[in-house]
């Protein structure tokens, strides 16, 4: 640190002998060696060390030293630039060396003693060494009140500022104090304040003293507000480094009480106690004892911020949750039973009747194994409302998911716990909801499962269904053996012909058929009407609905077999009645709760617009080469309006149009030939006419797909017609799968095919003799009104059908 310097005279001495006494200001030469320096300035009066290294300022050292030691030093304007007297500010301070060090690096080390300001007058040598005659400058002393007060501030300011800063030490405490000149206390003070070099060098400029010490109070201000606001910071960073420190301690022996009384910080058990406990309830034995022990141990060290910890905790929980010791208990009445599907739902007598039979037979049997039932018939008939009455008539938990579109087996049997967002299956999250080991479980559409590259859901439902597998059950995220063996699954579908052979056979199948126009008018008046009512906020009995009306809903708005379109058709006329009754309230003071409306056949047209289906969409074999099949799909009965042509062609044959599928195609092919060889045996036609003309067979709604082999004797049929001439009996229609020797084979779906052929204004219906027992128990309200012909042969169908 540069230290004051308060020698202010110089001996001189002639031969040895005592001269006058000089003060050093007034031996200063009128020329100066300049040397350069960066950073900052240097003031007069200081004492202190320069380490020299430029070889331009070693030269000016060195012509100082060759003269009489005495050396200007100026502050260099631009760092960048090289050596120039240009570049030097035009005010500086003379210095005298007092001792010179060669370094073993070269460089030079000088201690120098600072005296007074000067100014470059012009220059003697620009180039190293740079030599200049120079002006002394002497201090504009104002002795005055204001200099006096000036010097005791600056004093007091910057003793408070060296009391709060370790960086000034005593000794320049002490030179402060010491220093009996006012210009020499701003330069001192000046040279000690981190203040920039701009502002340094403009200090050094200023002559007049009383300018210069309030220039340097104003910098005494600043690093006062610096310290401060220096001073604020770090207490506050000291405080939040406290604040953390006891904190974590504070944590940690928070802990160390919470893990010795087993609680958390409300005084309530922690998840390790709580599972604890719930696990030694479970008192589990073998695998699942060794499993969950161990997922216990690591979950009691784990850190709760890392990311293992949320999911062994899940596991837990999930294992706490299932109804592992839940008892299994049957406990349900028959009658009870039947009154309960009894008045859920209308009609389904044989459908209600099995499902009485199925749980009698588990009553008695009290073996709850392998008991899967398979619901099937089209969208709207009731299916999953079913299930949900067998689970009340059975007083047991009901859970209902549905596997349509489902093709990763993942949504089965769960992930593997490896994964980020692992989730058990719906089987296990179906026990965690239900809460019972033996529910009601409900597997909607079962036939539209899909399989990909996430595997195939409908092969990882195998091992759910059978009484086999299921009693050690693997759930990939529980990953342990768990007794579902005791649920029992209801499974629904639209059609059998997409369900995996494994699959059905593991289950006991039962049709639920759809409904007939009286069947659906029972089902509104009973259920849909007051459930629709009290959807749309009117009261029961508010709306009444006549008998005809209900009839034309059901014949020319939702002929579908099930439902669902009729539910709708009430819904819309309901809230186009509660529009009506609000915008007519405004002009009346009477209320709408007090308002009846009775809906008419003939307020359809209202409420409804057009009818859907009216006498022009009944299919008519009107014309030669056209009959009426039945078919029967997924939606429920249909009837199949085919149609066929002749037009002369080179090869003859048979052609084909209306999505059919390959088992259709073969049929048309046999019913083709058998027709010809009967029209040629009987003299109809001549096989030459068969061979010079083309045949074309088509079935309307050609965009819809249609397969299956009960289309045998329409086909066959609808040739006779066309190559006869003739046309079939009207209101007449037939199924019924034909052999290439003209037997009648039976057919399914004979009931969903009359309640079709009910919807089409059909009288006569022609069925292979063989399905007589299927007629004999169909209900007598759906065969009312329609005469049914069974036949064995073709020959019987062509005699019966013109």
């Amino acid at each position: 640190m540069a230290k004051k310097n308060n020698d202010k005279n110089e001996n001189k001495t002639v031969d040895g002998e005592a001269t006058q006494i000089l003060p050093v200001e007034q031996i200063l030469p009128p020329s100066l060696n300049l040397l350069s320096i960066q950073g900052r300035p240097i003031f007069p009066g200081i004492f202190t060390p320069l380490q020299i290294s430029n070889e331009d300022d070693q030269k000016a050292v060195e012509a100082a030293m060759k003269a009489d030691g005495f050396i200007g030093i100026s502050l260099v304007k631009d760092d960048k630039k090289k050596g120039s007297i240009k570049n030097l500010c035009a005010v500086g301070t003379a210095a005298r060396i007092i001792k010179k060090i060669n370094l073993p690096d070269g460089g030079v080390n000088i201690f120098i003693s600072t005296i007074k300001r000067f100014k470059i007058r012009s220059t003697l040598h620009e180039q190293s060494p740079m030599a200049a005659l120079v002006d002394y400058l002497d201090d504009e002393e104002d002795n005055t009140f204001q200099v006096k007060a000036l010097t005791r501030a600056l004093i007091s300011e910057m003793k408070e500022i060296s009391e709060n800063n370790p960086m000034f030490s005593e000794e320049m405490r002490l030179n402060m104090v010491n220093i009996d000149h006012p210009g020499k206390i701003a330069d001192f003070i000046a040279s000690i304040l981190n203040i920039e070099k701009n502002d340094q060098q403009k200090i050094l400029e200023t002559v007049n003293v009383r300018q210069r010490m309030e220039q340097v109070l104003v910098f005494i201000k600043k690093e006062q507000e610096l310290l401060r606001i220096q001073k604020k910071i770090q207490n506050e960073i000291n405080e939040r480094v406290e604040k953390n420190q006891r904190d974590y301690f504070l944590r940690e022996e928070l802990k160390s009480i919470q893990e010795e009384l087993g609680t958390d910080a409300e005084g309530t058990a922690t998840d390790y106690k709580k599972f604890k406990e719930k696990i030694e309830e479970l008192k589990f034995e073998g695998e699942i004892k060794e499993s969950v022990d161990s997922e216990l141990a690591k979950f009691q060290v784990m850190d709760p911020n890392s990311p293992e910890y949320i999911g062994t905790r899940n596991f837990l929980e999930l294992v706490c949750a299932l109804p592992w010791k839940d008892e299994v208990v049957e406990e349900y009445d028959l009658i009870k039973a039947k009154k309960i599907l009894d008045g859920d739902h209308y009609g389904l007598d044989d459908v209600k009747k099995r499902i009485v039979e199925f749980l009698a037979v588990r009553k008695l049997k009290k073996d709850n194994k392998g008991s899967i039932l398979l619901l099937v018939g089209p969208p709207g008939v009731g299916k999953t409302s079913v299930g949900k009455s067998i689970a009340r008539a059975m007083n047991k938990p009901f859970y209902r998911f549905s596997v349509g579109g489902m093709r990763d087996e993942a949504e089965i049997k769960g992930h593997r716990r490896t994964y980020i967002g692992a989730m058990p299956g719906k089987i296990i999250q179906g026990l965690k909801i239900a809460k019972s080991r033996s529910p009601v479980f409900l597997i909607d559409e079962v036939d539209k499962m899909g399989s990909s590259s996430q595997g195939d859901p409908a092969s990882a439902l195998l091992e759910a269904l059978d009484p086999e597998q299921n009693v050690s059950f693997r759930d990939n995220y529980l990953d342990l053996p768990f007794d579902i063996s005791d649920v029992f699954f209801i499974l629904t579908a639209n059609t059998l012909d997409s369900i995996p052979a494994p699959l059905l056979d593991r289950a006991e199948v039962i049709q639920l058929p759809g409904y007939i126009d009286q069947e659906k008018m029972e089902i509104a008046r009973n259920y849909l009407i007051p459930k629709n009512l009290e959807k749309n906020g009117l009261k029961k009995g508010q709306v009444k609905f006549t008998a005809k009306a209900l009839s034309r809903i059901a014949e020319e708005y939702a002929r579908e077999s099930g439902v669902r379109a009729f539910e709708k058709a009430l819904d819309k006329i309901d809230r186009k009645i509660v529009t009506e009754l609000l915008t007519a309230q405004s002009a009346s003071s009477k209320s709408v709760a007090d308002k009846k409306v009775t809906v008419d056949a003939a307020d359809l047209d209202k409420y409804l617009g057009k009818p859907v289906f009216d006498e022009s969409s009944i299919k008519r074999a009107a014309k030669p080469g056209t009959a009426i099949g039945l078919a029967w799909t997924s939606m429920g009965g249909d009837t199949l309006l085919l149609e066929s042509v002749s037009f002369p062609g080179k090869n003859g044959g048979l052609q084909l149009t209306g999505q059919m599928g390959d088992v259709m195609k073969e049929s048309a092919q046999i019913a083709f030939n058998w027709a010809r060889r009967y029209l040629i045996a009987n003299g109809k036609k001549d096989a030459k006419w068969f061979d010079e003309n083309t045949v074309h067979l088509h079935i309307p709604e050609g965009a819809t797909p249609k397969d299956g082999p009960s289309a045998g004797i329409t086909m066959a049929t609808t040739f006779v017609s066309l190559l006869t001439g003739k046309t079939i009996k009207p209101n007449l229609a037939m199924t019924g799968e034909l052999s290439l020797t003209g037997q009648v084979l039976p057919i399914g779906g004979l009931r969903e095919k009359t309640v079709a052929a009910k919807r089409n204004k059909i009288k006569t219906i022609l069925i292979p003799k063989a399905n007589l027992r299927d007629l004999e128990e169909t209900p007598d309200r759906v065969k009312a009104g329609i005469k049914f012909v069974p036949v064995t042969d073709v020959s019987e169908v062509i005699a019966a059908a013109f």
